[in-house]
């Protein structure tokens, strides 16, 4: 029996936990997380003044002097259901505005519209110098 260990005796060999690997691996964590913040880039943004809901008033606003500009495939355009030209939305837009208080002024288009048609009328709004602009983000048929 002298050739059997035993329980007690100097050599068996005991289960041991490093804990020096796992503190590396813990400041590689920390170091790579440090550099990653770092490294990020502020995202800059532009500030967005978002309208305040308002109960309904007694008086609905009168919407008989809003124009509605509808962008079409090929160019055409609609003010208020009639077919013009692009070149007569500048100076419809300037003489609009002119005539009227508090120029409004709804940009629509259908699902053939081109973008470049689009950003075309926006200049024109802006060239005429109209401040309320909306744009519908909901399909509507052409001219309608």
């Amino acid at each position: 029996m002298s050739g059997a260990p035993s329980p007690s005796g100097s050599s068996a060999k005991k289960a041991r936990i490093e804990i020096i690997p796992l503190i590396d691996v813990i400041f590689f964590l920390l170091a790579t997380f440090v550099l990653f913040t770092l490294s990020l880039n502020k995202i800059q943004s532009l500030p967005v003044n978002l309208p305040v809901a308002a109960p309904p008033s007694a008086n609905p606003p009168d919407t008989d002097d809003n124009v509605t500009l509808q962008v079409s495939d090929g160019g055409t355009l609609y003010w208020n259901k009639e077919l013009i030209g692009m070149n007569e939305v500048g100076p419809r837009l300037a003489n609009y505005a002119t005539s009227v208080a508090v120029p409004r002024v709804l940009i629509a288009s259908d699902d053939r519209a081109k973008y470049g048609a689009t950003i075309q009328v926006l200049d024109e709004v802006r060239k005429a110098g109209i401040k309320q602009v909306s744009v519908e983000t909901i399909w509507r048929a052409t001219g309608k």
